[in-house]
């Protein structure tokens, strides 16, 4: 029986010096998440009996929500700026105008001069350098697009008192003019947007506002034609009430 005693002691001396004591599960996890920092191990039930391999940390729904905030935001100011610049275009005072007669100025061989009837007591007299673009004989009787409350100018000699609207090609090599419709009566104020749009037109600026605040630089740069050459400011038409306004055959111009 002492032989068994001391054998039986043995056998515990030996368990208790060749038993390695075993590390808590959770220092396992903390170490695969130390590397590993985009996984994150679930206590959750699992019908499967297993854990899930992984779930989506907070930090990358934190940044899905940060990129979705700044694509609204963006595109509210970009809404903004739109409005903006249809806002300062109601304060152009740009009208139907008919020249009623043109001729080359006296003093200056890139200048014509027209008489322009934009629904006045008496016509207007504008100053515009066509010559290099536009024939003479193309502009008798031509209805045009005029802007209308622009200061006057003194152009060798001519007090100019407004501006036809015309498209041109990025190298300004090709100038045509802008046209409403036959039907549009000489006059009628040109307006931005839908149909639905032309009762609610601001006053236009007097010539002295529109220089201050510098309104037609603001919108300019705007203007252009689309693929169809109707003259559009961004995504809004410029419109007469029966129908749009247009140039020849200039697609992506710019207006000016």
């Amino acid at each position: 029986m002492a032989n068994a005693l001391r054998v039986g002691s043995v056998i515990s001396l030996y368990s208790l010096r060749n038993t390695r004591p075993h590390l808590p599960l959770l220092s396992n996890a903390t170490r695969f998440r130390s590397k590993f920092p985009f996984f994150t191990l679930s206590s959750s039930p699992n019908p499967s009996g297993y854990p899930p391999f992984r779930t989506l940390s907070s930090s990358s729904a934190s940044t899905d929500e940060a990129m979705t905030t700044e694509t609204i935001t963006s595109d509210n100011a970009s809404g903004e700026a739109d409005n903006s610049i249809k806002d300062a275009a109601g304060l152009l005072d740009m009208r139907v105008g008919r020249i009623l007669r043109a001729w080359k100025h006296d003093e200056a061989d890139s200048l014509y001069v027209e008489e322009v009837d934009i629904g006045e007591p008496e016509p207007r007299i504008i100053c515009s350098g066509l010559v290099k673009y536009i024939p003479l004989e193309n502009l008798q009787g031509k209805k045009v697009i005029v802007l209308s409350n622009l200061k006057p100018r003194n152009m060798r000699g001519v007090k100019s008192c407004g501006m036809l609207m015309a498209a041109s090609d990025a190298k300004h090599e090709n100038v045509e003019l802008l046209f409403p419709p036959e039907e549009a009566t000489p006059g009628e104020r040109i307006w931005f947007g839908t149909e639905d749009e032309k009762d609610n037109q601001p006053d236009a600026a007097t010539p002295n506002q529109l220089q201050k605040k510098k309104i037609w630089e603001l919108v300019q740069p705007h203007l252009k034609t689309d693929t169809s050459c109707i003259a559009m400011l961004g995504e809004h038409v410029m419109r007469t009430s029966v129908g749009s306004v247009a140039c020849q055959s200039l697609q992506n111009a710019n207006i000016s």
